[in-house]
């Protein structure tokens, strides 16, 4: 029987010519502090692109510099990132990869001089700056910022945007209620703290016709947060905006003891995508081909996202075509060593 990790698989308008997709990961190699691509990207995502990866998603990338995690983040506020993002998304598409973008803004994370924003002035943690409340402009202005990186990630060629919805970033802040302690149209009920990432997967559509992914954190680790079926709700919501698919991972938008094991996030993705009937990718120490087929042969998940793993080893995908038995084509270069 042949693989389902090794299937092509249709997301939406754009075909993979497998199941595996590289996460989003966080490489603060953006030395000169000004959001463009540098040699390091370049290397880095093309490197996974050759091993045979079907989709490959660039990490949190900013709407507005104030949304950067840290001062090293990519970012794409401005047309000036347009060339750079063009030229790695060449490079990656001439080796057979998929590309996506994960469009993003820190909130109250964000590691930087000067003031944050966040939909309640409470701080992460102690040590972590206490950001500003943000008002209805604020609002208004950073919508606008997603949207209008949505069309230069567009411009630049990608094939898939990713919202990031998860980590205790900005629209995380806005879902759960141990952030979002607001007394406005985006606080209170769920619908309300809805409304900030409803208008931003609105503005989006506007602009962009292609495959549109959430990753969402469906678990907050803390007995006055959400868990999974309160994301079966905002998942609804989502498929009925049109959003393809839903990355699901967990925790991080409050300090908590989180249990780590092989899988420990594929349940909360399988309950997203049985409760609300949308495709769903699985993410969270999945480390084998065998790991990742039982996920798909028992369709408790569409995609494997993987984002430690392929930092370990850019050749993944043939690891695991040799667990499961199954021949890839090798880069013509390669086929010697291969």
């Amino acid at each position: 029987m042949k693989s389902k990790l090794f299937e092509p698989y249709t997301l939406k308008n754009i075909e993979l010519k497998n199941r595996i997709v590289m996460a989003p990961m966080c490489m603060y190699s953006s030395h000169n502090e000004d959001g463009k691509v540098e040699n390091w990207h370049r290397t880095h995502y093309v490197s996974r692109a050759v091993g045979g990866t079907g989709l490959i998603i660039q990490e949190a990338t900013a709407v507005t510099p104030q949304g950067r995690i840290s001062p090293q983040d990519l970012g794409i506020w401005s047309d000036d990132h347009i060339e750079g993002l063009s030229e790695l998304v060449s490079l990656i598409k001439e080796q057979g990869a998929k590309t996506g973008i994960q469009l993003a803004h820190a909130g109250r994370k964000a590691v930087l001089e000067g003031d944050i924003i966040a939909p309640s002035s409470i701080p992460f943690n102690e040590d972590m700056k206490t950001p500003l409340e943000m008002t209805a402009d604020d609002i208004k202005e950073t919508i606008t910022a997603f949207v209008r990186g949505a069309e230069r990630a567009k411009k630049a060629g990608f094939d898939v945007i990713e919202i990031h919805g998860a980590h205790g970033y900005l629209i995380n802040e806005f879902l759960s209620p141990l952030s979002n302690k607001r007394s406005d149209e985006y606080g209170g009920s769920a619908e309300n703290r809805y409304r900030f990432l409803r208008q931003v997967i609105d503005g989006i559509k506007a602009v962009w016709d292609g495959p549109l992914l959430v990753r969402v954190s469906a678990k907050d680790y803390h007995e006055d947060g959400l868990d999974a079926e309160d994301y079966v709700v905002f998942s609804q919501w989502m498929k009925e905006q049109g959003v393809d698919l839903i990355d699901v991972s967990s925790g991080a938008v409050v300090p908590a003891r989180i249990p780590v094991y092989p899988g420990y996030q594929v349940k909360l993705a399988e309950t997203i995508k049985e409760g609300a009937g949308i495709p769903a990718g699985a993410v969270g120490l999945i480390t084998s081909g065998l790991q990742a087929e039982e996920i798909l042969q028992n369709d408790r998940a569409d995609l494997i996202f993987l984002g430690r793993e392929l930092l370990r080893n850019p050749y993944w995908p043939r690891t695991a075509a040799g667990e499961l038995n199954e021949e890839i084509e090798a880069p013509k270069q390669y086929e010697r060593g291969w």
